[in-house]
């Protein structure tokens, strides 16, 4: 197998196109087998919008190919296989136990389960298809909040209402990126996102590969339980926990001993990680990013980006856009979590206390797109060294958004939010947001450093997207759930110190978005089976400890 790089193909192009390009650059008539390796839109022209590939293709004799060719595109492609470890020797009394089913979760008690660990799962949220009806009534305004289910918590994590973005900046040296798109391709994804740039599922279609792995994580012998809190632990030895798990259904309490804790909690699970502090368990501040959702209309967005060719709007996707800033005070500022033709989301998981996502359904269609617009914070701006200050940090602007806005998302325009006058009425964009929403001001949002540049930011992004600072466009607010304020600090063989307790992904500190904790999951799970034997491992019940 060789690989193409750098191939240029116009909008629209064919199979018969694809096949040309190879055939002309591997100077033969021959027939052949190609797959993608990478697909990316190169935008950086506008009206000159272009697609560039990697394509792999099967021919005999490569490397008498390459001598020939003399061609630095081509090459032997080196793709890692991924190999999940075999079993380790130490002998496993009970089954491992995962709490979350986010992308951390799912995807460690997957690999758990396909190696006969037949791991136990607890969620405190809802199955999917209950949440999804759950949300939507909260977002219409017909239920309360439910701080146990909500776009934080549930099957599938937060990233379920998201957008299903899963693109991601770590390295793939081990396969293990590659094996989480073959994984989601497996449950129900496009086989696309094997090898598009930046790869997308939609909140619509995730729901679907979330439920199908559930149920084959059952099917191989796991459990998975939902409106299930987990609320405490006991430290029974070094190898073993005994874990309080609370039905949130009817009260009742549950205890479930286990030689593998794995805690895949989501960055939102505030209380659990205050009472895993109290416990013990290491923990240290990190840095996220803090900032608000900016819309625009889609039809404009995909002008600034791809230009005014009407042939763009049939032949390409919505425009997606990510641009940073260093602004004058040292803050970096750039978009996040870019969600062409989706909403704006109310993502709140506390009472009293307001914070916004941005989604997209797989269609990406929707009349506006929209972005976070955030501003790195660290822990010196905590005002405390304490290892939770940052989530104290989180929770202070999330009630004064929750006050601005009088329980409803605050909106301003950032034509207003400019001049630091609250806004009475809209323009020509119309907020795209699932919940209700009030026109006010933004200004008591958030610090200053970091509402000036925001300012700073929208301004030099108009540069490269003119018209992208337009008095019109729609400002919401806050984002502060950009990745986890605390990381729970673990030793190389993934658990903390002289215990059997596994943090993982995005909550634990260790990942930043879907792709990136699944691939923590895979390695929680690694950990746990090279260490483990998978033979004759019990239920760890009380009832069936106590026989």
């Amino acid at each position: 197998m060789i690989r193409i790089n750098n191939v240029k193909l116009q909008l629209g192009f064919t199979e018969a196109d694809v096949r040309s390009v190879i055939k002309k650059t591997l100077k033969t008539d021959k027939e052949f087998e190609y797959i993608f390796f990478k697909l990316s839109l190169d935008d950086r022209r506008r009206n000159q919008v272009k697609y560039i590939a990697s394509i792999d293709v099967d021919v005999p004799n490569p490397e008498k190919l390459l001598k020939r060719l003399h061609n630095n595109n081509v090459m032997l492609t080196n793709t890692a296989q991924y190999r999940f470890p075999e079993p380790g020797n130490v002998k496993m009394t009970y089954r491992p136990v995962v709490i979350g089913t986010g992308p951390g979760g799912l995807f460690a008690a997957m690999y758990l389960a396909r190696a006969g660990y037949r791991p136990v799962v607890f969620e405190r949220g809802m199955d999917v298809d209950r949440r999804m009806e759950h949300i939507e009534r909260f977002w219409k305004g017909e239920e309360g909040l439910d701080p146990n289910c909500n776009v934080q918590f549930g099957e599938g994590g937060a990233g379920t209402f998201s957008d299903g973005k899963l693109n991601t900046v770590i390295k793939d040296g081990s396969g293990r990126r590659t094996e989480v798109m073959r994984t989601f391709v497996e449950y129900g994804a496009e086989p696309s996102i094997m090898y598009i740039n930046k790869p997308h599922v939609g909140t619509d279609v995730l729901s679907g590969i979330v439920r199908n792995m559930r149920e084959d994580i059952k099917r191989l012998g796991g459990e998975v339980h939902f409106d299930s809190l987990f609320t405490g632990y006991d430290q029974i030895t070094q190898d073993e926990v005994c874990v309080h798990i609370k039905n949130l259904s009817d009260g009742s309490e549950k205890e479930y001993r286990t030689n593998a804790l794995v805690l895949a909690l989501g960055h939102s699970s505030r209380d659990t990680v205050e009472m895993l502090y109290k416990k013990g368990v290491p923990m240290e501040p990190k840095p996220f990013a803090m900032g608000l959702r900016i819309e625009h209309k889609r039809a404009d967005i995909d002008v600034m980006k791809y230009g005014d060719d009407p042939a763009y709007a049939k032949l390409l996707p919505a425009a997606d856009y990510k641009m940073t800033h260093q602004a004058s005070n040292g803050r970096a500022v750039y978009s996040f979590c870019m969600c062409p033709g989706g909403y704006v989301v109310n993502a709140s998981s506390e009472h009293g206390e307001t914070c916004v996502n941005g989604m997209s359904y797989s269609g990406r269609d929707g009349e506006n797109s929209n972005s976070a617009i955030v501003v790195n914070v660290t822990p010196e701006d905590y005002g405390s060294d304490h290892p939770l200050a940052g989530m104290k940090f989180q929770r202070r602007w999330e009630k004064a958004a929750y006050e601005a806005g009088q329980g409803a998302v605050p909106v301003q325009l950032f034509g207003d939010y400019r001049r630091d006058i609250p806004t009475e009425k809209l323009g020509g964009v119309k907020p795209q947001i699932k919940g209700k929403y009030r026109l006010t001001s933004l200004k008591c949002c958030l610090p200053e450093y970091i509402k000036d540049a925001i300012i700073e930011g929208v301004v030099s992004f108009d540069k490269r997207m003119p018209g992208y600072s337009s008095d019109d466009a729609v400002l919401s607010g806050i984002e502060a759930r950009t990745s986890s304020p605390v990381r729970m600090i673990r030793g190389d063989e993934l658990r903390c110190e002289g215990t059997c307790i596994y943090p993982c992904g995005e909550g634990a500190g260790y990942a930043g978005g879907i792709t990136s904790a699944a691939v923590d999951g895979m390695k929680v799970a690694e950990a746990i089976a090279s260490r483990f034997s998978n033979e004759a491992i019990t239920d760890g019940t009380q009832e069936n400890i106590n026989g």
